[in-house]
């Protein structure tokens, strides 16, 4: 499994419409692609400007098998809905999930 990972710099006022539109179209679209596994929304309760972003996909193949056009077409809807700017990415990262077989005591 491959984790895609953004971190989301958001005004503090917009981070529950930030996240309520993700799951609404970024989610929905998402969803329909071959090999994507879920999403995970993390928020600091602390610091209201920041949403991290941990989507799983089954392989890296299928991340990066996403169309261009898609993903472009899918942020216009989500930037139209969010307002100019008022979100970006401030950092992205990509990681293997690694399993080790449990051992039993």
């Amino acid at each position: 499994m491959i984790i895609e990972w953004l971190k989301i710099q958001v005004i503090p006022e917009l981070r529950e419409k930030y996240i309520q539109k993700d799951e609404e179209i970024w989610t929905t679209a998402l969803s329909k692609v071959p090999g994507y596994l879920g999403k995970q929304v993390w928020i600091d309760p602390k610091n209201a400007d920041k949403v991290v972003l941990v989507i799983q996909w089954a392989n890296r193949e299928a991340w990066k098998a996403v169309p261009a056009k898609d993903l472009e077409a899918t942020e216009m809807q989500f930037a139209r809905q969010m307002g100019k700017n008022t979100y970006k990415i401030i950092e992205e990262g990509e990681y293997q999930v690694r399993k080790f077989p449990q051992r039993r005591v």
